[in-house]
């Protein structure tokens, strides 16, 4: 982690739709983004839509090993099923960083319902697989694509989980940065909740006919 002005962002396996929203977010944000893929070919071509869209050259496009040596804050966005595949072939690439997970386990045979992985989510299976030499934190699991890749503001809210409050807080930045409110959820181990929440996201759309439902935080706060 670093306290650069101007941090490098590398979105791993951020050719797909949550990646690329993210990416238009935090380039118009003013962060340096890399978009990272197993094709560089394909990290590239997605790097020059955004860029086209955001009339600037704020997004590189590289292979994921080359993004994740790259940048200051790794952010990755995979299938579950390409997480532990990934985050095995980055393990070294990514000593000393802060990865932001926003992997969902989903069930592959009805989204709908909650399957979390033996070690209890994601990001804690990612936290596993990579050690202490990386903080890993849950976040941006409840946001839909469809709201990143907009202008207008996004009526939803983030929770981040982690156990670094050094990570945490970095990632609350990012949350800022994308135009978001962010809330500490706490420890990693809480990342079963919100990753869990997802498929109940899902539920609620299919049943309900909802394209991007997502979750607010309400409440008063208290007097100081």
């Amino acid at each position: 982690m670093t306290d650069r002005l101007i941090l490098t962002l590398a979105i791993l396996g951020g050719t797909g739709n949550e990646g690329t929203g993210l990416a238009y977010r935090w380039a118009k944000a003013g962060y340096h983004v890399i978009i990272g893929s197993r094709s560089s070919k394909k990290a590239k071509r997605v790097a020059g839509e955004l860029n086209e869209r955001l009339e600037r050259d704020f997004v590189e496009g590289m292979r994921n090993a080359d993004a994740a040596r790259a940048c200051d804050i790794a952010i990755l966005t995979v299938p579950y099923s390409a997480q532990r595949e990934t985050l095995e072939s980055l393990k070294h690439e990514l000593s000393g960083k802060l990865l932001v997970d926003v992997t969902v386990p989903l069930d592959e045979d009805k989204a709908t319902l909650v399957k979390m992985p033996a070690a209890g989510s994601a990001a804690q299976e990612a936290q596993e697989i990579l050690g202490d030499a990386v903080s890993v934190t849950a976040a941006f699991h409840v946001i839909s694509h469809t709201h990143l890749h907009r202008d207008s503001p996004i009526a939803g809210d983030v929770l981040v989980c982690g156990d670094s409050e050094a990570a945490k807080e970095q990632t609350m930045q990012l949350v800022a940065a994308a135009g978001l409110a962010g809330w500490d959820a706490g420890g990693l181990q809480n990342a079963v909740v919100v990753e869990g929440l997802v498929p109940v996201l899902i539920g609620i759309n299919k049943r309900y006919k909802i394209k991007s439902a997502g979750i607010r935080i309400t409440g008063e706060q208290a007097p100081t």
